[in-house]
């Protein structure tokens, strides 16, 4: 397979495509759609084959025995992340928005605060209000046009009231992957407030090569009693449909909680992710993922000195995942003015700023995981939009 290969996925019911034109106003034919964080790529043969091996079968039934499945997830992270996990730890969630809203909903009451380092994944604040409980932005802070923590501004933003964080690691959209001290850092600042800390990970075997991620458990072995771990095959193998994603939870007490969350909602997987997912967590799929992050870097490179030609723009530097995070702010334009150049004449869907909370106001996030031609023609379209600065 090549990742140069086009795939037509306007009319599958896509929602990257599908959904266009009613949000952006821009149809299939004419528009690039970069907003939805998931790949213009084909997962791993070895996927494919887990499928066409259910369909041959036939039968669409109960998923059971487990074994095969937890072991995969077990060997993925000791080899890839040099991570023990038993698999007594492991449960299964429809995707990761489903784990972090089970998690709010088991840690957490009506009322409480949860703590998010935006700018960030912007689902976590919808999970958040909508379970009535409040969000509390921490915001992080730029120094070399990439974000940082500033912890020491944070703890007087606090009230009492923050019951947990959600950590997005590496961070989406800015692109980070947090160094072993920086976990630390964030480790010691749940500690103090004794907050749940949320380690959502999805992105954490997409990083750029001479890049190192540090799972949480990793990075702060002694941060057990309060760690929720948050990993899925989705994001990595782009099989976000399967609705599969893993919450790992080492400490028996918060185990328990949400395995009585889990029981009382009723939650059983979907077998089709779990057929998938066992197939990507393989050697197979680590070829595949290698082979990926080679493309993206090289896909990273040509959007990055792209956006470096034109004046006003500035491309984030990536550290891992496949999301670029651009600032148009010394354009001098207004949010409404940089977004309609970008839609109406470049005809670019993109992830608006704002939506991913303080901080993001004048970004626009631009998914790079597409055949390096469609990468090459953005770069152009948005040359030619902004041409009048040059």
């Amino acid at each position: 397979m090549s990742f140069d290969d086009p795939i037509l996925r306007a009319g599958t019911h896509c929602a990257k495509w599908d959904a266009m034109e009613a949000l952006f106003g821009l149809s299939p034919d004419e528009g690039l759609a970069m907003w939805v964080a998931d790949m213009e790529f084909r997962p791993p043969h070895v996927v494919q084959q887990a499928l066409e091996r259910m369909v041959q079968h036939g039968v669409y039934g109960y998923f059971g025995d487990d074994r095969a499945y937890l072991a995969a997830i077990q060997w993925w992270m000791k080899t890839r992340h040099g991570w023990e996990v038993e698999p007594e730890w492991i449960f299964t969630t429809h995707g990761l928005v489903n784990g972090a809203a089970l998690c709010i909903d088991t840690y957490t009451q009506p009322g409480d605060g949860v703590i998010l380092m935006t700018p960030v994944y912007h689902a976590f604040s919808r999970i958040i209000k909508a379970a009535g409980r409040t969000v509390v932005e921490c915001p992080l802070v730029l120094k070399g046009g990439m974000a940082q923590l500033d912890i020491a501004a944070w703890d007087p933003l606090l009230t009492g009231r923050e019951k947990m964080l959600i950590l997005c690691s590496p961070h989406n959209p800015g692109g980070r992957v947090w160094t072993v001290d920086e976990l630390r850092s964030v480790a010691d600042f749940c500690r103090r407030h004794d907050l749940i800390l949320v380690s959502d990970e999805i992105h954490h075997d997409l990083v750029f090569p001479g890049q190192t991620h540090t799972v949480m458990p990793n990075a702060v072995p002694d941060i057990a009693d309060r760690l929720v771990m948050m990993t899925a095959t989705t994001k990595t193998f782009n099989i976000a449909g399967a609705h599969i994603g893993n919450v790992i939870i080492p400490d028996p007490q918060l185990r328990k909680a949400f395995a009585n969350k889990i029981n009382a909602m009723g939650i059983s997987p979907n077998s089709f992710g779990m057929h998938m997912a066992t197939a990507a967590y393989s050697p197979e799929g680590a070829v595949w993922v290698d082979d990926l992050m080679r493309y993206l870097d090289g896909n990273r490179r040509l959007f990055d000195d792209g956006i470096a030609r034109i004046p006003g723009l500035r491309s984030t530097p990536l550290e891992a995942t496949y999301l670029a995070w651009v600032d148009f702010s010394a354009t001098g334009m207004t949010p409404e003015e940089f977004i309609d150049r970008v839609q109406t004449v470049a005809k670019i869907a993109t992830n608006h700023g704002t939506s991913f909370g303080t901080g993001g106001e004048t970004y626009l996030r631009f998914n790079l995981a597409c055949p390096r031609a469609q990468v090459a023609e953005a770069v152009d379209r948005l040359t030619r939009a902004f041409a009048d600065l040059q």
